[in-house]
């Protein structure tokens, strides 16, 4: 599960078997947890527990930090293509 962004109490993060998938971000507090999709611009796929006011402000760090989120997810993809 490589980390990709540590920001206040928020861990953006995506599995290895993951890269098969559209560019994402999970994104845990204690026992919530959200998915970003990174493409074309963050939108929300699920969430689990967050408010939706947390929830903007989650969707504005990863807009925020949107470069740095695709960039990890591509180095990291890049060197473990997907299953076939």
């Amino acid at each position: 599960m490589p980390t990709a962004l540590r920001i206040g109490p928020y861990r953006f993060y995506f599995y290895s078997y993951d890269c098969d998938e559209p560019r994402h971000m999970h994104v845990d507090r204690e026992d919530m947890s959200a998915k970003f999709w990174l493409d074309p611009v963050v939108s929300l796929v699920e969430s689990h527990g967050y408010s939706r006011k947390e929830l903007r402000d989650i969707e504005r760090i990863a807009t925020e930090n949107l470069e740095t989120l695709r960039n990890e997810w591509d180095n990291f993809c890049s060197g473990n293509p997907p299953s076939a």
